[in-house]
C-alpha cells in the first residue's frame, strides 16, 4: 500500500518514539531518506506525494530493523568519517570519533616523513584510517591490510569509490604470522587491532555485540594479544627509526606502551580523545648501529 511521504515520516516517528524519545524524529527522517534516496529538503517538498510501493516497503525494513537494535550505519550502507562517506557493511566495524584520534596522530607524522613515505594500516576492516592518510598525505603508498577477505572487498570498493587506487593497495594478512617479505619494508605502520576483553566482551552494548564482527572486536583475554602480535611480527617491517601507531581502548595505554618499550620502542606521543581518555600512541623504532648498539634516529 503507498502512502505520503508525511505519512511514512510521522509513522516512521511514532515506531521510534519508545527509543528514541527527543531524537525520534531525526532518526525517522534520516530512515525515509536513505529508503526513498531523497535529501531531507527534498523529502519536506515532496511531503503530500506518494511514495513507490518500494520506498514504502525499504522504509518499513529499515524503521524494524533498527527498532529491533542494528546499527544505522548497517542500515544505510555507508558511514561518514574524516570527510568522506565510506561504505560500511557487518563485515567490518563501524568507523567511530574514537579512531580519529589515532587517525590523526598518523597523519600528524606521516605529514613530515620522507618524500613518498610507506605506509602499512593493519586490521584495517573498511580502510578507514589509511584511506584517510592517503587523502591527507598526497604522496604516500598506503598498504591496507586485513586476514578477513569479506573486510578486503568493502576496503577496496572504498579505495576506489575515493579514487585513490594508484597510490592505495589491499592484501590478505594475518598478524599472527611473521611479516612476508613481498610486503617490504615501511615508513610508518598503524593499527586499530581487536582490543576488547573477554570480561568486556560480556558486557558490550547489543548493538555492538550481535551485528559487529567478532573477528574485529576480540582481543585476547588481556585485549592485548593483537598488539603482542604486530609488535612481534612486524617490527622488522618497518624502516629503521620507522614508527608504530596504535588506537587502544580505555585504560590499556600502560600496558601498551609497556609492550612497545619492551621491543625497544621511543613512546614519541600520547594523545586523548574529545573525551579526555588516551585512545593512541605513537612510538618509535630505535636505529641500530652496525656494532650492534642503538641509537636515536634524526
Amino acid at each position: 500500500m503507498v502512502k505520503k511521504y508525511a505519512d511514512l515520516y510521522l509513522e516512521a516517528r511514532r515506531q521510534l518514539l519508545p527509543k528514541e524519545g527527543e531524537y525520534a524524529a531525526n532518526v525517522a527522517r534520516e530512515l525515509i531518506c536513505a529508503a526513498s534516496g531523497k535529501t531531507a529538503e527534498e523529502l519536506i517538498a515532496n511531503r503530500d506525494l506518494y511514495a513507490t510501493e518500494e520506498v514504502c516497503r525499504l522504509a518499513e525494513e529499515y524503521v524494524g530493523r533498527y527498532v529491533e537494535g542494528e546499527p544505522m550505519p548497517y542500515i544505510l550502507g555507508q558511514w561518514d568519517f574524516y570527510d568522506m562517506t565510506l561504505e560500511v557493511t557487518p563485515d567490518v566495524l563501524i568507523p567511530r570519533d574514537d579512531t580519529m584520534v589515532v587517525t590523526e596522530l598518523a597523519i600528524k607524522k606521516a605529514l613530515y616523513l620522507d618524500r613518498n613515505p610507506r605506509i602499512l594500516d593493519l586490521c584495517t576492516g573498511s580502510g578507514c584510517i589509511g584511506i584517510a592518510l592517503a587523502k591527507r598525505v598526497k604522496d604516500a603508498r598506503v598498504t591496507l591490510a586485513d586476514i578477513s577477505q569479506p573486510a578486503l572487498r568493502v576496503a577496496r570498493r572504498n579505495v576506489q569509490s575515493q579514487k585513490l587506487s594508484a597510490r592505495v593497495s589491499c592484501v590478505q594478512v594475518d598478524v599472527r604470522e611473521p611479516a612476508a617479505d613481498f610486503l617490504g619494508s615501511f615508513h610508518l605502520i598503524v593499527s586499530n587491532p581487536p582490543y576488547v576483553t573477554g570480561e568486556e566482551m560480556e558486557l558490550l552494548d547489543p548493538s555492538v555485540r550481535d551485528y559487529e564482527p567478532e573477528l574485529a572486536l576480540y582481543g585476547g583475554e588481556d585485549g592485548l594479544d593483537f598488539y603482542r602480535c604486530i609488535i612481534d611480527n612486524f617490527t622488522s617491517a618497518l624502516m629503521p627509526g620507522g614508527y608504530l601507531c596504535f588506537e587502544f581502548g580505555m585504560g590499556q595505554e600502560e600496558a601498551v606502551c609497556e609492550l612497545l618499550t619492551a621491543a625497544e620502542y621511543e613512546i614519541e606521543e600520547l594523545r586523548k580523545d574529545s573525551a579526555g581518555i588516551i585512545r593512541a600512541v605513537l612510538a618509535r623504532k630505535r636505529e641500530v648501529e652496525q656494532n650492534g648498539q642503538q641509537e636515536d634516529s634524526l
